[in-house]
Parts: structure tokens; sequence; C-alpha cells
């Protein structure tokens, strides 16, 4: 009896685990409003920027993160993969660089150009962007249509140690989903990270 209790407590935590969503920011059927913050170029990039984009993906991360920086070859092999036009793939750092020095404009830049990012990386430094989305965590990743209405939230895929023994590609999949005017399924698991460096003041 106790047994079946424990196996029982053990399946309802597990989804929760992977079905909860965030009680703060966009949720799995909201649309984005648009939003724009400085690349690692000077430029300023706002999702206005691409008129024929079937979608977005939209991921935040940084440069000293452990987790960020097992995804990171991930992120930009699929970054490679997309069509820049239709598939528009923005990296947003939102760490406060007085708690996380190693994250400020400077040493994004200087990532970006060792590691010769295909994609925008962008500075949330005013962290407005961070709070409209409600992310938590590096990466997490925000997977939108054409119309900016958020189809999928969390996790790149199931295997963060090592590519080699990924089993399904969260990320990949809602993209394939939405492409066929489907809804991703599943449209939320937990994203798995550093916590962002929010300011408190």
């Amino acid at each position: 009896m106790k047994k079946s209790l424990y196996l029982v407590l053990a399946a309802a935590c597990l989804s929760l685990f992977f079905t909860l969503p965030s009680p703060q920011g966009y949720q799995v059927g909201d649309v984005v409003a648009d939003f724009s913050a400085k690349d690692v170029t000077g430029k300023m990039i706002s999702t206005k920027d691409f008129p024929k984009a079937k979608g977005y993906v939209i991921v935040f991360t940084c440069n000293t993160c452990p987790y960020a920086k097992l995804y990171e070859d991930r992120i930009i092999s699929l970054a490679r993969k997309l069509d820049d036009a239709a598939w528009p793939l923005i990296a947003i750092n939102s760490n406060d660089r007085n708690m996380s020095p190693g994250d400020s404009f400077e040493k994004m830049q200087e990532r970006a150009k060792s590691k010769a990012f295909p994609f925008p990386y962008v500075y949330d430094k005013s962290q407005s962007i961070v709070q409209a989305f409600g992310a938590s965590k590096t990466p997490h990743f925000y997977i939108l249509d054409a119309s900016k209405k958020v189809k999928y939230i969390g996790a790149m895929d199931d295997y963060p140690e090592d590519e080699a023994g990924v089993k399904t590609h969260y990320v990949q999949q809602a993209i394939q989903a939405i492409e066929k005017n489907q809804d991703p399924d599943p449209s939320f698991t937990r994203a798995i990270g550093c916590g962002i460096k929010k300011r408190t003041t």
C-alpha cells in the first residue's frame, strides 16, 4: 500500500515537473508585444525587423551559465539550419552585469565574436524583456508563430548534458508543428539551467 502511494506521488510530481507553467510572464497562447534591444554589433534588433517570418525562436541565454555553454553549439547549429528571414533566432542576455560581470555587454561581444554567432545576441539591459516574458533560466526558449503567438515554452531538448543523448528535440518539433499549422505537443516543458540574475531594486 505504501509503495503504491509513493508511486502515485512520484507520478504526480513528474507530471508537474513537465507541465506546470510559470505563474508570471507570457504563457502559451499569449501574443508577444514587439520588443527591441541592442545586439553585440550595436544594431537595434526588433521582432518588427522580420515581416516575412513564419515564426520566431527566442532564447534567453548568457555567457557564464554552464548549461548555456552546453547548449551554445546546439543553438548555433539550429540557427544555421533555419532560414533567417522565415525563422529568426534571437538570443537575449538579461543577466544583470553587476551581479554577473561575465555577462556584461563587452563580454557578450567577445563571446559572440569568438563563437561566430550566426544570430543576433542582444542585451536586455533594463530587464524589461525578461520581465515581459517571465523567463527564469538560461537557456529558456519561447517559440512564436507568425502572429507572435507563443506556441512553445521550455527546454531545447530532453538531455542537457550531451547532444548525443538527446531523444526529443522539443524546439525543432515545435517549429515543424507550426509550419504544418499544428500546435506543438508538448507545448510546455521545464527549462533547465541557471537562474537569470535579476535586479532586486
